[in-house]
């Protein structure tokens, strides 16, 4: 009698999910790097380079969070078997 070998599932770490982490951990680096960015030059009108910095990487923490999930959703689409935009 002939086995018919089981579908291996698709491995755990692929490249997508590194860049995700990469996306999702990089904020959390930057800003607990507190010593690169502790100091009021050079401003941006008028706002010390502390205080800019931090609400720069608001902005780029959305853009790398939706950018995360796009990833997560085509991801989980291509492990189903669906179709990836």
């Amino acid at each position: 009698m002939s086995e018919v070998p089981l579908p291996t599932p698709p491995p755990t770490v692929t490249p997508v999910r590194v860049v995700i982490a990469i996306c999702l951990a990089a904020p959390f680096v930057a800003l607990l790097w507190v010593g690169s960015y502790a100091k009021a030059d050079p401003a941006f009108i008028g706002i010390p380079f502390f205080y800019w910095y931090q609400m720069l990487w608001v902005i780029i923490s959305t853009g790398l969070t939706m950018l995360a999930y796009t990833l997560w959703k085509r991801d989980q689409r291509s492990r189903k078997g669906g179709v990836s935009a």
